[in-house]
This record gives C-alpha cells, structure tokens and sequence, in this order.
C-alpha cells in the first residue's frame, strides 16, 4: 500500500520515507521509536558491511548488520532522493525540512496504511516477525537477542514463536536421529 521496493520516480518523498522507516523496523528488528530516532550519522553504508548504530532503551545502543541488499538499495534511493547527509533519517512531512518524525506520527501513518490494505497488525508486530523469522532460519537465540538489543533470553524468547513447520521438521529429525541410534 505504501510503495514498491522500486519506486518510480513520481513517488512522493513522503511515502518513500514511509516505506524505508517501516522496512527499517522490520530489517533491523527495532522498536518503531527507536526508528523514529535514527540519525543519517548512524548509518555505516560502506559496502558489504552495512550497519546501523540503534540507540535504544535505557541508553543502551546497538549495532545492526544491514543484511538485505534490496532493502540497502531502497536506503540509499531514499537518501539520494531526500538530500540528507546529516541529521534525521526520518523527517517530519514540513517540506521535508522538519525534526525527526515522532512515534505518534509514524503509528498514525502505519494505522492508515493498514486500514487502506484491510488488516490490522501492530506497527510492533514488524519487530516480532523479524524475530520470528531469524528463529525459524536457524539463527541462534542469543544472536537474536543482541540484534533486538533484549538484556535477557527469556524476553526473547516471548518473540522467537517457531512456525509449525519448522517445529514439525525438528521433530521428525529428532526421532529419525533417535532411530538410527536405537537400530
């Protein structure tokens, strides 16, 4: 409903920003908030090893593997697009001149977006997906949690919910491991 990952050139800025600051929460893994409060000073775009320092709560910042070349071309357009060098990642609609976007405004931009499309999903929900997905590609709980920026396990735990299939799977490569040792 926002944009495609190929934008044509048309797209208003506003819903370029839209489509980068969502993919940005689900990429990373963040708090919309702590989208809201990227900086263009926190990305790293070198190639191959693309990063983004997230600040997080408690004063607590991380550093994210950018990992979807799709996603960092659609950056960089964004980026080229805006102008932006320094300052907000993600800026109030005011000519494309104003503060950081506010939470409020982008959950409010998020909520319009899902009603135009018929669903309703928390714009947090993107976090949990993230994490959902990365627990059902095999990668490791405690990656997981660092990624998040989650002080413990358990808390990442609440996120990591395997897809019925891949627990399915686990299962039976348990038991097919288990009979080749018993025969």
């Amino acid at each position: 409903m926002i944009c495609s990952r190929r934008p044509r050139k048309e797209t208003p800025l506003d819903r370029l920003r839209d489509r980068v600051l969502f993919e940005t929460a689900y990429v990373c893994g963040a708090r919309a908030s702590e989208v809201c409060g990227l900086y263009v000073e926190d990305l790293d775009l070198r190639l191959d090893d693309e990063h983004v320092r997230i600040h997080g709560k408690g004063g607590s910042v991380r550093t994210v593997l950018l990992d979807d070349r799709g996603y960092v071309t659609l950056l960089k357009l964004y980026l080229a697009r805006a102008g932006y060098t320094a300052g907000p990642l993600f800026r109030a609609s005011i000519n494309g001149r104003g503060g950081p976007l506010s939470y409020d405004a982008a959950h409010h931009r998020w909520q319009g977006y899902c009603a135009q499309a018929g669903v309703e999903i928390d714009i947090h929900q993107l976090r949990h997906a993230h994490a959902t997905e990365l627990i059902n590609a095999g990668v490791s709980i405690e990656a997981v949690r660092r990624r998040l920026g989650h002080a413990s396990t358990e808390t990442t735990q609440l996120y990591a919910l395997l897809d019925d299939k891949v627990a399915d799977a686990e299962i039976r490569a348990a038991r097919r491991r288990r009979d080749r040792a018993t025969s």
